[in-house]
């Protein structure tokens, strides 16, 4: 890491396609104390693109140039192809600079943990870029939540779904378990971080993988259903081949439920170009997304007065806890053990479906 004990930290990006360019660079570029100062791309294109939006950032052709510099840098940002992600962490760790990875952190829960281990022994920070937890709708079922609106909760829904029934050429539809492709992998990650943040560790996991779309070789349509150590139960789902989508979340509890449909509109907004400091409201949702609160008695009584708005998105929060860590020595945002037990479940998942049977975890 840098010796310099000021702001701005200088980060070097690893990446820049649709991860890199659409959701870190420019988170990067607008949280203050930060400075987007190098990118690695080889491809001729995403140069330009970074000319055009980050003028600054100096290009790199690989992973090993921006590392062989890391003494002038105070963050490595991880988001290339999955594939990439442990040996590229270990590197950076082992180079002293503090490092981000995009989800998911490893294809294995012991790789992860291996990384964590690297970084608590060397006290390099280490985080998981898990933006989804900063969503505006789960923001708002937190809430809600501890709060104890909705009394003693028994059950979380929790859906991402799309609709792509024709494959789409790359990295994540390619069948070899390296490329730690497949949606289970890729939003399932987003899916069972949320339940885990909310409602704490597994003890018990069934799932359905399936391979649904014709040319398709890595999962694209799951289900899993986790119990809790606490007792609740979430069921997840996760689908490109989805031509209506269910609710986003549902939340039920012994006093009121909550139910939410539409995506957050901040991965939309990012990959339009919008910037968080471009001076509109960000993260707002649209008022005619609004959940709803409450039982179906009440709902109907107040006609229409039970909806809730929903909390402002706010993904910027991930790097501005990063900033903090870095100046403060503060906890990161996302703890990397949190990675661990994510992975944990998505392994016991793919154990469910393979042989049709719960899985307990230890």
């Amino acid at each position: 890491m840098s010796s310099a004990s000021h702001s701005p930290f200088r980060v070097g990006l690893i990446g820049y396609g649709l991860a890199g360019s659409a959701f870190h660079a420019p988170l990067i570029a607008t949280t203050p104390g930060l400075r987007l100062d190098a990118v690695v791309t080889a491809n001729p294109e995403r140069r330009a693109q970074l000319h055009r939006e980050h003028p600054g950032a100096h290009p790199l052709d690989t992973p090993e140039q921006l590392l062989a510099e890391a003494d002038r840098l105070d963050l490595v940002v991880i988001a290339s192809p999955n594939r990439t992600h442990v040996p590229l962490t270990r590197a950076a760790l082992h180079a002293g600079v503090a490092t981000v990875v995009d989800k998911p952190l490893a294809a294995t829960a012991a790789e992860a943990r291996e990384l964590c281990e690297l970084s608590e022994r060397t006290g390099v920070l280490l985080s998981v870029f898990q933006n989804r937890r900063w969503d505006g709708d789960f923001l708002t079922a937190r809430r809600l939540v501890t709060s104890g609106a909705l009394g003693r909760v028994h059950r979380f829904e929790s859906r991402f779904e799309r609709f792509r029934p024709k494959p789409k050429a790359g990295w994540r539809e390619l069948a070899d378990p390296a490329e730690v492709g497949g949606t289970l992998y890729d939003l399932g990650s987003h899916l069972v971080d949320q339940a885990l943040t909310l409602f704490g560790p597994v003890e018990a996991v069934y799932a359905e993988v399936d391979v649904r779309r014709d040319g398709a070789v890595v999962d694209d349509d799951a289900f899993l259903a986790l119990t809790h150590t606490g007792g609740v139960r979430s069921h997840l789902w996760t689908s490109a081949l989805a031509p209506l989508a269910g609710p986003r979340l549902r939340v039920l509890g012994d006093a009121a439920g909550y139910v939410k449909s539409g995506m957050d509109p901040q991965e939309a907004d990012l990959r339009s170009g919008r910037r968080p400091d471009d001076g509109r409201a960000w993260g707002a949702d649209d008022p005619a997304a609004y959940g709803t609160l409450g039982t179906d008695e009440s709902v109907t009584r107040h006609q229409g007065r039970s909806k809730v708005p929903t909390d402002p998105g706010d993904y910027p929060a991930y790097y501005a806890g990063i900033a903090a860590a870095l100046a403060d020595g503060t906890p990161p945002p996302v703890d990397p053990r949190d990675a661990v037990a994510t992975l944990a479940v998505l392994e016991a998942a793919h154990s469910s479906a393979a042989t049709g049977t719960v899985v307990r975890l230890p």
